[in-house]
């Protein structure tokens, strides 16, 4: 489960900015954001399945990921954390490689994928959930965005809330530089949940309570799970991409920021 707002292509400075809450098993083994080995890739990284939730590349591709709530799981199907890192391998456009993830849906638990090309100026979003629709990739539109744990910009209660909030707080830096740390903390740390009646009714109404707000801490049957990560990607329209981190780390907060330049 995950919460993500993003802005693509409707601003001066930045082409592409993306603010993303990653939410987990606390016991889940995971690597800080950072270079992988041998790769052109930065990311954090899933130990249990060897994939990501979001990464990027030097050559401007840009992939992130979450869960489609739902009450039932296949316990045998692919990892859906290895996606966002074979678009980043691919040579294959955003389009086309929707088209070849198409065809193995039925392969995979309910995910929603975002795949991205700076400077194509081109990103694609991909589900395959409800079951029952034909499968399909769309073009994302210029604008603001949020995407959780159903269809993108589906009108739950904390992505609205994200959506306002998002959109005010870039207003009041008008055209200019945004504050990473600002924006963490006013946009990425609420934890105000939604009223039960709202709620999608996928889970136990007491879980789903808890899951409601966009910074998640809970205690759960399988352990504690929530909110283990902020990530904060800016893309200037120079080429300049900054990876800033807020990550959980023996129970101790701690922060990082990596920046390089699109080849």
């Amino acid at each position: 489960m995950c919460i993500t707002v993003f802005l693509w292509q409707a601003h001066p400075l930045y082409p592409f900015l993306l603010l993303l809450n990653r939410d987990e098993f606390h016991s889940r083994p995971t690597k800080p954001a950072g270079w992988w080995e041998g790769e052109d890739i930065i990311g954090g990284r899933d130990e249990v399945g060897g994939g990501t939730w979001l990464a990027c590349s030097k050559s401007g591709r840009v992939a992130f990921l979450t869960n489609f709530r739902e009450s039932e799981s296949n316990p045998d199907a692919k990892s859906r954390g290895d996606l966002p890192v074979r678009f980043l391998k691919s040579k294959k456009n955003p389009s086309e490689f929707a088209d070849e993830v198409i065809q193995e849906f039925d392969q995979y638990n309910g995910f929603n994928l975002i795949v991205a090309d700076i400077c194509s100026k081109t990103m694609v979003y991909l589900t395959n959930r409800p079951k029952e629709n034909k499968p399909s990739a769309l073009q994302v539109s210029p604008g603001i965005h949020v995407l959780t744990n159903s269809s993108l910009d589906s009108p739950w209660p904390k992505a609205q809330r994200l959506h306002h909030n998002f959109k005010e707080l870039m207003d009041t830096y008008n055209e200019g530089e945004v504050q990473v740390h600002e924006m963490v903390e006013k946009l990425m740390t609420d934890t105000t949940k939604a009223d039960k009646s709202s709620l999608p009714g996928i889970l136990s109404p007491n879980f789903e309570h808890q899951l409601s707000s966009i910074f998640i801490d809970t205690d759960s049957p399988r352990g504690r799970y929530g909110t283990r990560s902020t990530s904060v990607v800016l893309v200037k329209v120079d080429g300049e991409v900054c990876f800033h981190e807020r990550y959980l780390e023996d129970n101790s907060w701690k922060e990082h920021a990596i920046k390089y330049q699109i080849e």
